[in-house]
């Protein structure tokens, strides 16, 4: 994974996992790397990975099971809203790189018609 300088690394990490969640290649329940695994497979600090697990866990999406590791929730329906909130951030980050080209709304839904 290529980091970006403009977003700490432990909440692009996260939003990976996330994404990997919502769109199912994570499935609910599934147990996820450990936090020494997730430092190797991105490497990254083994710190800013126990960090990704710590900040994924207050927001809800997994929950550690002391001993036994870092689960993923099984509540679709956060998962849901999860999945919405990326969906939005998406299309906010989308138009307002549209609107600085100089695109109108108008011109923005035209362009999103014709790829339908």
């Amino acid at each position: 994974m290529k980091f970006e300088a403009t977003a700490p690394i432990y909440l692009q990490v996260g939003d990976a996992i996330k994404k990997d969640i919502v769109t199912g290649r994570v499935k609910p329940g599934e147990k996820l790397p450990s936090a020494r695994e997730l430092a190797i497979q991105y490497t990254i600090n083994p710190n800013t990975a126990a960090r990704v697990y710590r900040n994924l866990e207050q927001e809800g999406i997994c929950a550690t099971r002391r001993g036994m590791g870092t689960y993923v929730v099984e509540d679709s329906k956060l998962i849901g809203k999860v999945r919405m909130e990326m969906a939005q951030h998406l299309v906010l980050h989308f138009v307002s790189n549209m609107k600085e080209l100089g695109f109108s709304g108008e011109e923005i839904r035209d362009l999103i018609k014709e790829e339908k």
